[in-house]
């Protein structure tokens, strides 16, 4: 990965970098637990509201002080690429199958606009009901249902609660932030 843009780290406005996670909340292993068990509660599924055209989400009480979200995708749709600002975190397919492509590289968080992937970085994973997983503080994702006909159905929690998310674009390896969004964003 090479920097494109500026060639000397500045912060670019509001992306800087959240503390670390305090030791003493929930591990990326507990939160995994704690989704793949709440993705099998059936009756807690059912209640979330399903839009045909636009995800829909219901925030839920997470374990030792962190953040969860019950989220459902219609069809064909995704987050675009986007990192949680620092928090670690985990997530589980309730229903349907998500599919997850990552960076298999740790991104700077602060001084920089647009970056220059090398080859290798990307992973492609899909999640079907039932399968989950657990991500660090650096995690660079975007989630998408692939399906053109059924809904799919996740669990995601976060630790420390998100602080922010960033935005980007991507153009083959060219990877751009374009915004931050702060939790009274999406709350």
């Amino acid at each position: 990965m090479s920097v494109a843009t500026p060639a000397t780290p500045v912060p670019a406005p509001g992306t800087e970098a959240p503390a670390a996670p305090s030791p003493a909340g929930p591990t990326p292993a507990e939160l995994l637990e704690f989704v793949r068990t709440t993705a099998a509660d059936a009756d807690l599924v059912a209640t979330l509201p399903l839009d045909p055209e636009n995800r829909t989400w219901v925030q839920l009480e997470g374990p030792g002080g962190s953040e969860a979200w019950l989220i459902g995708w219609p069809p064909g749709t995704g987050t675009g690429w986007h990192d949680h600002g620092g928090s670690q975190g985990a997530f589980a397919t309730a229903a349907g199958t998500l599919r997850e492509d990552s960076l298999a590289v740790r991104l700077p968080t602060e001084g920089w606009r647009t970056l220059e992937l090398e080859d290798g970085v990307d992973r492609y994973r899909a999640l079907s009901a039932g399968d989950g997983r657990a991500f660090g503080r650096h995690h660079v994702h975007q989630v998408i249902n692939e399906s053109g006909a059924e809904h799919a159905v996740s669990v995601h929690a976060y630790y420390p609660p998100l602080p922010l998310m960033r935005r980007y674009s991507r153009t083959g390896p060219l990877l751009r932030l374009e915004e931050v969004e702060r939790p009274e964003d999406w709350q």
